[in-house]
């Protein structure tokens, strides 16, 4: 990547501290801009300054959920990339009514292989 090149922006979304900001580590190791937010709130906040192309969020957290923040983000930033990952059995339901709302997400199971996630990203 040329010097002057800028790197892209990805957004981490997740209430667990430690999978946030180890995601985000391996994403700045690996030519990514990568910025944390744990709570969906924070990580729509962020989305409106940081301005990222790539939205990787947990589905399930408390106050607004990584889907519900997926669709507020994207209303601002159509042309966003989001990945949604999840370990919990209920992300299928929140999962059908973001679809009956016309909205797709790709989800990835937890835990998300730092190799697997990366090829997505890049994909």
């Amino acid at each position: 990547m040329p010097e002057n090149a800028r790197k892209p922006r990805v957004l981490v979304a997740d209430d667990e501290r430690v999978i946030a900001d180890t995601l985000a580590m391996i994403l700045n190791q690996s030519g990514f801009e990568a910025r944390v937010a744990y709570t969906g709130e924070k990580a729509l906040e962020l989305a409106g300054t940081f301005a990222p192309e790539m939205l990787i969020s947990d589905v399930i957290m408390a106050g607004l959920n990584g889907i519900d923040a997926a669709i507020k983000i994207r209303e601002i930033l159509p042309s966003i990339k989001i990945l949604l990952f999840s370990g919990q059995a209920a992300t299928s339901d929140l999962l059908e009514k973001a679809r009956e709302r016309g909205y797709e997400f790709e989800i990835l199971a937890k835990p998300v292989h730092p190799g697997d996630l990366l090829a997505k990203l890049r994909g």
